[in-house]
């Protein structure tokens, strides 16, 4: 039997790329979505589509999503995976830098899940997979802003999901400390990347993006009627 399609976002390196490599390996058709397309192509997974989409854009994400059902099925999984995390603090951060982390990390996620919730209720089977973070729990020097959009992003998953149960749909949140990703490189001010550093070191290391998608695997795997709502996964040694 074919498995369903999946559709993941932001999947050009890092948490994305990881799931996308643990997703196929499962069998699974994939819709890859990510402003560098090189990197989509460069991973070489079968039954795949890459687009060149700006999640920002919810046309073109829409589209992309409309061509890959027409190859594959309807999407039974979309995982919101891109962001960007950009720190710094209210008085001397650059709102550009605010509007830039909102527009990626909380209307891009609310536009994809309009894109695919109604024909998931329709069919009354679905899954959505949002990736917050531990900022979107608790604060950390540095990041009110981010710690803002993570906080969004936790807050619409769990209203989202209480408003579409009825429906047999399921929606998912993941909650990653510290990961090793390019996630940093985003952020202008070289000293809170040294400070970022110097904490990551001081942990002996930290999650690595597999350690993340295979989390989303299981969860995933899990029946239609077992929705494990929100999981928060860190490395052992981080205190915060």
């Amino acid at each position: 039997m074919t498995q369903p399609l999946i559709v993941i976002t932001g999947a050009s390196s890092g948490i994305g790329a990881a799931m996308a490599q643990q997703f196929s390996a499962a069998g699974h058709p994939l819709l890859l979505v990510a402003r560098r397309i090189d990197n989509l192509q460069a991973l070489q997974l079968p039954n795949t589509l890459c687009r060149q989409v700006d999640v920002t854009d919810a046309e073109a994400l829409r589209s992309a999503i409309q061509e890959a059902e027409g190859i594959h099925g309807p999407v039974d999984c979309l995982i919101n995976n891109a962001g960007v995390m950009l720190l710094g603090q209210v008085d001397t951060q650059d709102p550009i830098e605010w509007q830039r982390m909102y527009e990626v990390n909380v209307l891009a996620v609310l536009n994809s899940m309009q894109a695919v919730l109604s024909d998931m209720k329709a069919r009354r089977s679905g899954t959505i997979i949002n990736i917050s973070s531990i900022a979107g729990k608790k604060s950390f020097p540095n990041h009110a802003a981010y710690v803002g959009s993570k906080f969004a992003v936790s807050a619409i998953s769990e209203n989202v999901r209480e408003e579409v149960a009825d429906h047999n749909v399921r929606i998912m949140t993941i909650c990653p400390g510290a990961v090793e990703t390019e996630l940093l490189s985003h952020t202008t001010s070289q000293e809170i990347i040294d400070n970022y550093e110097a904490w990551k070191e001081s942990m002996g290391g930290i999650l690595a993006a597999d350690d993340i998608a295979r989390t989303a695997m299981f969860m995933y795997s899990q029946p239609q009627h077992i929705n494990i709502r929100d999981v928060l996964i860190t490395a052992t040694r981080q205190q915060a």
